[in-house]
Order: C-alpha cells, then structure tokens, then sequence
C-alpha cells in the first residue's frame, strides 16, 4: 500500500473526505496526517531488529591501509573478514596504535579502523538499514515523501500499523469514541508482526502468565 493509499485510509477512518491526488493533500490535517504517519513508521522501524530490515553489504579494503569509509547505511549486526568475524570495540586509539585485540574493528571520523592487511579483503557486513521506506524505482529512502513511496514494513501490516497508529496519535484523546479500537488495531498488527518476523519457532514471542 503506497503513501496516497495509506492517507486516504486514515481520512475514511477520521470521516474525512478522501483526494484524487496526491496535490490535493493542503489541508493542515492532511499535513499532520502525513507527518504522523512518517513518525509512527520510523518508531516502528526503529523499535525491534527486524528482519525486513536486514541487509547485506561487501565492502573492500586495500592492502596495507587500516581505514576505510564507513558507507554502510545503519546499525551493523555482523562483520566477517576472511568468513571470521570482527567485532566491534570502542577503543579507536588501540587501532592507531597497531595495538588493538585479535578479530575487531573500530570507527573514528566517519571511517572504519581495521587490522593492516597485506592483501585487499573483502568484507561482509550484514546490517539493519536506517532507511524506512522505498520509492516506485526500489530505493530506499528515510521518509516517505511521494505519492507511490511505500514503507519497509511488509504488507499486510503496514496499513493496520500506520493508519490505526497514526488516527490514535492525530485525536489522541482516550475519549474519542473510536479511539478503544484503534488502538486495540494497532497493537493487534504490531503483535502479528513480531511473530511473524521470527523465522525460527524458538524465538517466537510468548506470553508469560504469573500468579502472585
């Protein structure tokens, strides 16, 4: 569902009147609407390691040079050198030093800080993209911003997500007579989409009852 799509959403939700086209949208409600649903897509993204955000990227480092430009596009999760991983440390002087531990990797003034090779290496990184949408063309952006522009979220919880998600937080008023189901919609599609984004039966998000 495309940005256009997930507003008219809303307005039928809010008893609004929906637009033909995505200029239509002038109104300070369709603005607060729109930069609602920007901000509840963002939390979302940011608030669990998805994987519909995992990413992977090869990187390569010239021989005999321990910094290379940091152009991985958020939160690494695993590092490999050689099928090795690396680890991430904060001790960046270590690395200026030629006195770091065994198997890590640092980051200082944007660039990464690796061991001295005396071979080009290629580098796996597999990442969470900072990104949370993506255009009609595939390609991610922060924000979405044009008619057609669809969220990283998988359907079919985006629209659950972030049309109850953003109605609730535009009224924002408990006593709002739809408010109760909103919000019970919103929490339903975001409990689905945990677990659903678990591959693994093992790590499917349980219930833990206690009895005082």
């Amino acid at each position: 569902m495309n940005y256009l799509e997930l507003i008219n959403k809303c307005l039928v939700e809010l008893n609004y009147k929906q637009v033909n086209a995505f200029s239509e949208l002038v109104k300070n409600d369709h603005k607060k609407i729109k930069n609602i649903i920007n901000l509840i897509n963002t939390e979302v993204c940011r608030f669990d390691k998805w994987n519909f955000l995992l990413k992977k990227k090869e990187l390569i480092l010239p021989k005999n040079t321990g910094e290379l430009k940091n152009t991985i596009p958020g939160r690494i999760t695993l590092l490999l050198i050689d099928g090795v991983k690396y680890d991430y440390t904060e001790d960046f002087k270590s690395f200026l030093t030629n006195s770091q531990a065994p198997n890590t990797y640092s980051e200082f003034n944007d660039k990464f800080l690796f061991p001295i090779f005396n071979e080009n290496k290629t580098i796996e990184v597999v990442y969470y993209t900072e990104n949370n949408a993506i255009d009609i063309d595939g390609n991610e952006k922060l924000f979405l911003t044009n008619e057609e522009d669809a969220s990283l979220i998988p359907d079919p919880f985006a629209e659950p997500i972030l049309v109850y998600g953003a109605c609730m937080r535009l009224k924002a008023s408990p006593q709002h007579v739809k408010f109760s189901y909103w919000m019970s919609m919103y929490k339903d599609a975001l409990a689905n989409l945990r677990s659903k984004n678990c591959v693994s039966i093992d790590n499917t998000p349980i219930i833990k009852l206690f009895r005082n």
